[in-house]
């Protein structure tokens, strides 16, 4: 086992013990859907593409790919962006 998957697996099991929220403690994104108009990704790492019909952004754990028609990102902060449009779908890579 790496060191990485070590570290990794101590830290979901200091979550667990301790009850605490896991997108805080263990740096995953948290993705909010309001209906298909709006996506609210926390905890990213950045902008990999953006284009009217995908917005791929970095989490810890891989990618979060938005897609739809007329995507604009409406916010983005250090730790969230905001993306609205038509939205048909958010997939992880």
């Amino acid at each position: 086992m790496h060191f990485r998957d070590m570290q990794q697996k101590i830290k979901r099991k200091a979550v667990s013990v301790l009850e605490l929220p896991s997108d805080v403690a263990l740096d995953l994104p948290k993705i909010i859907i309001t209906g298909n108009v709006h996506v609210l990704i926390e905890n990213h790492r950045g902008i990999l593409a953006y284009s009217r019909e995908t917005i791929k952004v970095l989490v810890q754990v891989g990618e979060v790919i938005v897609s739809g028609r007329n995507l604009v990102i409406r916010s983005i902060a250090a730790d969230e962006v905001a993306v609205e449009g038509e939205i048909q779908g958010v997939t992880f890579s």
